[in-house]
């Protein structure tokens, strides 16, 4: 088969010819190429070469065109730190005080460099790759973003006590998000990643995220034009599996905090399960302890499909080793090939 078929037949809830691995590179196609990080960032075919020489070396079954999360507050205004081994951050916050929520303006995405580099990164790859291997594009949740935009305290303390600034501040994220995912799905994304960590009960409670962020990835993702897999960033997801899937998503990537055999139970014929595994654990695995780990969760959660396996939060720090890489993506080879009689743990 070939990746994006893998992908589809697993999406089904079928089992395709094995597991298929999403290996979700960023900042890592800076080390493939020689780059700094700030160079790769400095041009959308930089980035598209990474990803291909890194598809190629270690056999995944997608290609990641995103580049960092901060590139969207970038279009709002803010500020990009670099740094020489780890992804770029968010600087100082568009949004300073609440009252500039009223008079901030919604960013046009043809008039934002930041989302203007990743959709011609997009047609670079689509170009490349045809319809035979997905794209991931990838969003942050209108609920999420507002950390970038304000800062973690300020906007708790928004949520909490300024309802009426809070829901403002929603309209003009889910309008930017929704246009920001529907670009990337017209230059040539397959489907999209929907990054909310705050819908996690480790960042909000429930009752709380059910009135708030629920709500709004309800109406968000039902404004996208393709299909849609929420990531909880590495924050824990069985609490809220039945939340997700209520608000239209088709996937979910799921935490290493998380029991994959319970996620699997949970979310038997109605989410597509990304994950599970330990990203920054991973810098420090043995070839042989990376083949444990991909083995140990391609048994709790690949058989009948419905799985991908992924790391759990949507990057592959620039510390794993290679020999680690390459151990993960034969041992997909070796255990994930359907029928699945020979996995057990």
């Amino acid at each position: 088969m070939t990746p994006a078929e893998r992908a589809a037949v697993t999406m089904g809830f079928e089992e395709p010819d094995r597991v298929p691995l999403f290996l979700l590179f960023t900042i890592y196609g800076a080390k493939e190429l020689g780059l700094s990080i700030r160079e790769y960032f400095s041009k959308p075919e930089y980035v598209a070469a990474g990803q291909m020489r890194l598809y190629r070396k270690f056999g995944g079954d997608c290609l990641n065109p995103f580049c960092y999360a901060a590139s969207e507050v970038e279009a709002w205004g803010g500020e990009v730190i670099f740094s020489d081994n780890s992804p770029p951050n968010a600087g100082r916050p568009p949004i300073r005080e609440p009252g500039e929520i009223e008079s901030i303006e919604v960013p046009l995405v043809e008039e934002s460099p930041s989302l203007l580099f990743g959709l011609r990164t997009i047609e670079l790859l689509k170009r490349e790759v045809g319809d035979d291997v997905p794209i991931m594009g990838s969003v942050i949740s209108p609920f999420s973003l507002p950390i970038l935009q304000m800062g973690f305290a300020a906007y708790i303390e928004l949520l909490y006590s300024e309802p009426d600034l809070f829901r403002t501040l929603m309209k003009k994220n889910e309008e930017f998000c929704v246009r920001w995912a529907n670009a990337q799905l017209e230059a040539g994304a397959t489907a999209i990643g929907y990054a909310d960590p705050l819908a996690s009960p480790d960042m909000t409670p429930r009752d709380l995220y059910r009135r708030t962020g629920f709500v709004v990835a309800k109406r968000t993702i039902s404004r996208i034009g393709g299909a849609v897999a929420t990531s909880l960033a590495s924050a824990r997801a069985l609490p809220v599996i039945d939340d997700v899937a209520a608000t239209g998503s088709v996937g979910i990537g799921v935490s290493t905090f998380d029991d994959l055999a319970a996620v699997k139970r949970q979310c038997a014929g109605r989410l597509t399960i990304l994950g599970n595994l330990n990203a920054i654990e991973m810098c420090r695995w043995t070839p042989a302890q990376a083949e444990a780990e991909v083995k140990k969760a391609i048994a709790a959660a690949g058989p009948g499909g419905g799985f991908v396996l992924s790391d759990n939060h949507g990057e592959i720090p620039w510390q794993v080793p290679e020999s680690v890489l390459l151990a993960i993506s034969a041992a997909v080879r070796k255990w994930g090939r359907y029928p699945l009689d020979r996995v057990s743990v």
